[in-house]
C-alpha cells in the first residue's frame, strides 16, 4: 500500500481540470504518485422507472475511461515526470474518493464544485463531503492558486493546531516560501477586562502553540501574527495574497460533535486560494 500518493477527484468540470493541475503540481513538488479518479453514476433518481440498457451502460464506462485517460495524458504530457495513474469507478464520488483517502493516500484533492454542483452553489456537495469526513488532509482547490505568497495557517492552540501547523510548514518548505501563522481573537467589552492585558495572553498564547517549530523547519521563515477580528474573517482576508491557507479540521470554536468546524466550512465557501484542511491520523 503506497502510503505517499495524492488521490484527486476528477469529473470533467473546469473546477475539477484546475484540481488536477494543482494537484499535478503538488506531486512533482513532492514527488509523490498522482491517482486521478474518476466516478460515475448512471443511475436515474430515486423513483424513476427508467434503467439504463446494457449498450447504455457500456458507452458511459468508455466515455468515462476516455476523460479519465485524457486526464492523465495532460499530466504526463507535462513532461515533470509525475508518475499518474487513473482509476475509474461505477460508483459514488464522494464516497469512493472517501474510501480511496482511508486506503492510505496522503492528500485527496477536490475542485469546490464539479459537474454535479448547481450553478450558484459556491461549493458542491461531493467537496463538501469529502473535507467534512476525509481522514487524512484534504486540499480544496479554490480562488487564484498563484504561485507567488505565502502559505498562511491559522493557530488557535487547539489539538488540530499541530497537524495544520506541520502542513503548513512542509508546504512552504517544498514551495520555497514562508509561513504566516495567524491567531485572531475577538476582545471583551473594555469595560470588562483591560484590552492590553488581553493582548498580552493572546500573544503568550500564540508564541507557546509556535514553540519548536522554528527549528524543526530552521529554512522556513515564519512570522506570527495576531490579529482582532472573527476567525474565518481574517484567514479570507489574508488568502487574496497566500499560497495556500491551512486550518485544522476543527478548533476550539467548534462544536465537539462536529467534523469540519465552522472556519474550515466558510474557508471553504469564501477563500480566495486553495484550503487545506487538517485532519487527525488515525
Amino acid at each position: 500500500m503506497d502510503r505517499t500518493r495524492i488521490v484527486v477527484g476528477y469529473d470533467g468540470s473546469d473546477e475539477s481540470r484546475r484540481a488536477v493541475d494543482w494537484a499535478a503540481d503538488e506531486a512533482e513538488r513532492t514527488g509523490a504518485p498522482l491517482q486521478i479518479v474518476h466516478a460515475y453514476q448512471t443511475s436515474w433518481p430515486a423513483g424513476s422507472y427508467y434503467r439504463p440498457t446494457a449498450q447504455e451502460e457500456q458507452a458511459a464506462r468508455g466515455r468515462a475511461e476516455q476523460l479519465a485517460a485524457d486526464a492523465v495524458a495532460g499530466v504526463r504530457g507535462r513532461g515533470t515526470g509525475v508518475d499518474a495513474v487513473a482509476t475509474v469507478v461505477h460508483a459514488a464520488p464522494a464516497a469512493t474518493l472517501l474510501d480511496l483517502g482511508g486506503s492510505g493516500s496522503r492528500l485527496l484533492v477536490v475542485g469546490n464544485r464539479g459537474n454535479g454542483g448547481i450553478t450558484n452553489l459556491l461549493m458542491g456537495s461531493v467537496s463538501q463531503q469529502v473535507a467534512t469526513h476525509a481522514r487524512v488532509p484534504v486540499a480544496v482547490v479554490r480562488g487564484h492558486a498563484a504561485a507567488a505568497g505565502p502559505v498562511v495557517v491559522g493557530v488557535d492552540g487547539s489539538p488540530a493546531t499541530d497537524a495544520a501547523l506541520g502542513l503548513a510548514f512542509d508546504a512552504a518548505a517544498a514551495r520555497g516560501t514562508h509561513v504566516v501563522a495567524i491567531r485572531a481573537y475577538v476582545p471583551p467589552a473594555p469595560s470588562v477586562l483591560p484590552l492590553s492585558g488581553v493582548e498580552a495572553v493572546e500573544r503568550e498564547m500564540l508564541e507557546a502553540s509556535l514553540a519548536g517549530w522554528q527549528d524543526k523547519y530552521p529554512a522556513v521563515r515564519l512570522e506570527a501574527r495576531l490579529a482582532v477580528g472573527r476567525v474565518a474573517k481574517v484567514l479570507v482576508g489574508v488568502s487574496h495574497t497566500a499560497q495556500l491557507v491551512v486550518v485544522g479540521s476543527r478548533g476550539h470554536g467548534g462544536f465537539t460533535g462536529l467534523l469540519l468546524g465552522s472556519v474550515g466550512q466558510q474557508l471553504l465557501h469564501h477563500a480566495e486560494c486553495p484550503v487545506l484542511i487538517a485532519h487527525p491520523k488515525l
